[in-house]
């Protein structure tokens, strides 16, 4: 349940351009990085803010570096979208949800979506779709930031196994510390929020889970209470 990064630099964002690089200012150069989250991530990256950087061990990458985590107020969001996948094959292994588990798949294809983890445990059959959040305000947090149809389809699709006899998980990994609460984001996208509350009421489960984060290390820890 931890992810450790290696050779972390520290930054003074600028701009991001597009969605997969950012301008980044260290010790007074200028520097073009990846950005390891093609959300918007605006209300975190904004000028001036300090982030910190993971250094590739790459040689031949464009960029050196990539752009994992922000400085927010009194805290570090982290906004690596692959981090959440990591975290919660990690926590499997650890967790008291769902036990005896005997069989673990990842990227299980059902339907037209393929969702994160299929897993067997006790004869139980289980969906389970990943979604990183890094949304917050005043001490809340929220997904998504930004519109996704994708996400609406995977809910679907995933009230659809529930329907055929599968258990169906919504897992949120909140890459934040100390939050209130998740509820879902309805000025972002009203459809998905909407979305999330019926498949929630038709049997989809719905987890949230907060992380511990340095600028070198992330850690899944507690539960979040789900405000739907």
């Amino acid at each position: 349940m931890v992810m450790k990064y290696k050779n972390i630099v520290t930054a003074k964002f600028i701009e991001r351009p597009n969605r997969f690089i950012a301008k980044v200012d260290i010790d007074g150069e200028v520097h073009t990085v990846h950005v390891k989250n093609t959300g918007r991530c605006r209300e975190i990256l904004a000028p001036g803010t300090k982030v910190f950087l993971e250094t590739s061990d790459n040689p031949d990458r464009k960029t050196k570096y990539d752009l994992v985590s922000a400085v927010k107020g009194e805290r570090i969001i982290n906004i690596d979208s692959q981090l959440p996948n990591h975290l919660v094959e990690e926590w499997l292994e650890n967790q008291d949800i769902f036990r005896n588990i005997s069989y673990v798949k990842r990227e299980k294809t059902y339907g037209k979506s393929r969702f994160d983890f299929y897993i067997e445990a006790d004869n139980r059959k289980i969906f389970i779709e990943i979604k990183g959040v890094t949304l917050e305000n005043d001490n809340v947090v929220s997904f998504p930031d930004a519109p996704t149809e994708r996400g609406i389809k995977h809910l679907n699709e995933l009230l659809e196994a529930v329907e055929e006899g599968y258990e169906a998980y919504v897992f949120f990994v909140v890459q934040l510390k100390d939050v209130r609460y998740f509820t879902p984001a309805d000025e972002k996208h009203k459809e998905f929020a909407d979305t999330l509350r019926y498949v929630a009421s038709k049997g989809v489960n719905v987890l949230a889970y907060d992380c511990s984060v340095t600028a070198n290390e992330v850690i899944i820890c507690d539960k979040v209470l789900v405000k739907l």
